[in-house]
Formats: C-alpha cells, sequence, structure tokens
C-alpha cells in the first residue's frame, strides 16, 4: 500500500480517509461499511481491524495509536489532533470539520455523510463511530 503524504497533496488526504472506512460482503459486517460518492464499496471496519474493498486487512488501532496490515505504526489520533508516526500533526478535528496541520479545511462529516471542502459528497459511513471514520480517513484512503 502506497504510504500518503499529507503535506505533499491536501485532496489525497481527504481521499485517503474515505477509502479506509468502506468494506465488501461479510454479513456480519453490514452496518460498518465506507462508500464513495458514488456508493461504491470502499472497505469495512470490523472492531479495531480495517479491511480495504476486497476483503484485505489494511491496519489496526490499539490504544489511540494507527497500525498498518504489517503491524508498522502510521499515526496516532490524541482529543482533536492527528498525528504521523513521527509524531507531526498531520491534521485536526473540530465538532464536524476535518482540517490540515496547518489549519485549511478539508471536509466536513454530518451523520454519516463525508464531504470535501467544497461542500460534495464524497462519501458515506454505515455505523461507524466517528473515531473509526477519521482512522479511516486520515490514515487508509
Amino acid at each position: 500500500m502506497k504510504m500518503f503524504r499529507p503535506r505533499a497533496c491536501p485532496r489525497a488526504l481527504l481521499a485517503l480517509s474515505i477509502v479506509v472506512l468502506i468494506g465488501t460482503a461479510w454479513p456480519h459486517a453490514q452496518a460498518q461499511r465506507l462508500y464513495d460518492g458514488s456508493s461504491r464499496p470502499l472497505g469495512r471496519v470490523d472492531g479495531d481491524r480495517y479491511y480495504d474493498e476486497s476483503g484485505r486487512p489494511i491496519g489496526r488501532t490499539e490504544g489511540g495509536r494507527v497500525y498498518d496490515a504489517s503491524g508498522r505504526p502510521l499515526g496516532r489520533i490524541e482529543g482533536d489532533r492527528i498525528y504521523d508516526a513521527s509524531g507531526r500533526s498531520i491534521g485536526r478535528v473540530d465538532a464536524e470539520r476535518l482540517y490540515s496541520a496547518s489549519g485549511t479545511p478539508m471536509g466536513r462529516i454530518e451523520g454519516n455523510r463525508l464531504y470535501d471542502a467544497s461542500g460534495r459528497p464524497i462519501g458515506r459511513a454505515d455505523g461507524l463511530r466517528r473515531m473509526q471514520m477519521l482512522v479511516f480517513f486520515f490514515f487508509f484512503m
């Protein structure tokens, strides 16, 4: 999997989070899927495990820390701040908006819908908690 570099491309950061939230055809995880703006499946979340649209493991969380499928640390979420594996801030979130580390608005979450900074729908998450959506958005999209 290609590692996302938020400082290089802020729009890629928004796309990264959407991919991580969606799943495929697992009946027990039906309610924990992520879809793109055209309702195509992107991946799924099963507890603290994240899977791509084909069902391959792509990562996991443990105690606020995020790891890729090989167990390498990707970063962490502390309160409203998101950090990469080196401890650099890569974003933050308030009640519903997502921002880059520099404070540039990147998108928003309204209920189970994700929108880009221009207000265009870019995805939907069914049955996911907010933290699961943030992990998918910032680390796996």
